[in-house]
């Protein structure tokens, strides 16, 4: 019975009934934010350790196997020996397809297509946690002023009712009202504000390692092309013509074109 009765204050009195009668009905609206903010940052980070893209060892391996010798890469070899963490490495899954898909395919520009694809799809789920947390960023001290203003009007409803006789008393529970949200709001905003920073920075290097590696496969030839390769004979190959007209113009070439020296990303 002791036990209940010295609960029952704490429950009545605790931290987040003080903060509500601090702060008033926005305060409830400022611990809400702040709750689905840590919830979402804890999600971002569990998924993120598990389902992140990572550039591992066995990939930078598998990566100069096929730089040197695409014909001699196996990258089905390497999905196949992967543990429990490369299985869910998206970047294992891409690196793998796009490789196997050009020993076979000679259409590297839809393998390319596809690659960019799956690429995307790999950072969409880190998407939606991110614009939360930036949203709630900026919504904290948009609610603080909000909160500031109903302190301020609380505190100037007080003062009219009174016909400017009020005390100090009387005012001091709107002003303190107005000043406890303002602080709440930057209170949460600032952390964050920086976590959205600091996830945002991740991102970036995540993408900037999907789009290097993506580039180094592209960038090797692959043999069943080369092998499609025309080939010039050194015995019957003609000897360059002599022009007759020297008006004529000069052939245009660029290798500005050639889609294996383009962004892996379009």
């Amino acid at each position: 019975m002791d036990t209940i009765t010295a609960a029952t204050p704490f429950v009545d009195n605790g931290p987040l009934a003080q903060l509500v009668d601090m702060g008033g009905p926005v305060m409830i609206v400022l611990i809400a934010i702040a709750a689905i903010g840590v919830i979402t940052f804890f999600y971002l980070m569990l998924f993120g350790a598990f389902y992140a893209p990572r550039l591992t060892r066995k990939l930078k391996d598998l990566v100069h196997q096929w730089q040197a010798s695409p014909a001699k890469a196996s990258p089905e070899k390497v999905r196949s020996e992967a543990s429990f963490f490369g299985r869910n490495n998206p970047l294992m899954h891409l690196l793998v397809n796009s490789m196997s898909a050009s020993q076979t395919n000679p259409n590297i520009s839809a393998i390319r297509e596809t690659a960019v694809r799956d690429a995307q799809a790999a950072l969409e789920p880190f998407e939606a946690p991110l614009k939360i947390i930036e949203v709630i960023a900026a919504l904290a001290p948009l609610l603080g002023l909000l909160g500031t203003v109903m302190g301020m009007m609380e505190a100037f409803s007080a003062m009219a009712a009174t016909e400017g006789r009020a005390n100090a008393s009387q005012l001091s529970g709107g002003i303190y009202e107005a000043l406890t949200t303002t602080a709440a709001g930057l209170v949460v905003a600032i952390p964050f504000a920086a976590l959205a920073a600091w996830i945002e920075f991740r991102l970036r290097r995540i993408h900037k390692t999907i789009n290097s590696t993506l580039v180094s496969v592209f960038n090797v030839l692959p043999a069943t092309e080369q092998a499609e390769a025309p080939q010039a004979d050194p015995v019957t190959a003609p000897s360059e013509p002599s022009r007759e007209n020297q008006n004529e113009p000069e052939p245009a070439y660029s290798v500005g074109g050639n889609p294996r020296l383009a962004h892996a990303t379009g």
